[in-house]
């Protein structure tokens, strides 16, 4: 049975959080690194507290794009479709040959429900073929949409 959209969000947003709790560790052992005595640089050559603070930036910036993305979902009305229903942001689109889809502004490439229902975003290739499209309608390289919902 197909989980109900409320719950692949939920899915979805434990799989960034589990992300975000990453990337904000890697940010914390990046800046311990950065900021600990034994990093001072002893000549102009020994760059290890420099990397480590482009790491803690790094992981820093990370963690704040999780969050904006987390906050872009959590504002997302997950939308019911009907067959008559043009494809549109929260629709999951089954195709021929059984590849089902769920179309959101981003985590594109995420696979959910025990890998059965991937993520596309409106800017993929499939899902610039996808938006606007119909059910039984025939996608350029020649499957049919199956089913929205």
């Amino acid at each position: 049975m197909m989980p109900t959209k409320a719950q692949l969000m939920q899915q979805l947003q434990a799989m960034l959080s589990v992300q975000r709790q990453t990337a904000l560790d890697a940010a914390q052992v990046a800046h311990n690194d950065a900021t600990n005595e034994q990093s001072v640089a002893e000549t102009q050559y020994d760059t290890i507290g420099l990397e480590a603070a482009y790491l803690a930036h790094g992981q820093s910036q990370r963690v704040a794009d999780i969050d904006a993305i987390l906050q872009q979902l959590a504002s997302l009305l997950l939308r019911d479709f009907s067959s008559d229903d043009n494809i549109a942001l929260t629709a999951i689109i089954t195709l021929e040959g059984g590849m089902t889809c769920w179309l959101l502004p981003a985590c594109g490439g995420y696979k959910l429900s025990n890998d059965n229902i991937i993520v596309i975003t409106p800017q993929s290739p499939l899902g610039k073929k996808l938006d606007g499209a119909m059910v039984n309608d025939t996608l350029d390289d020649g499957r049919k949409i199956i089913s929205i919902s």
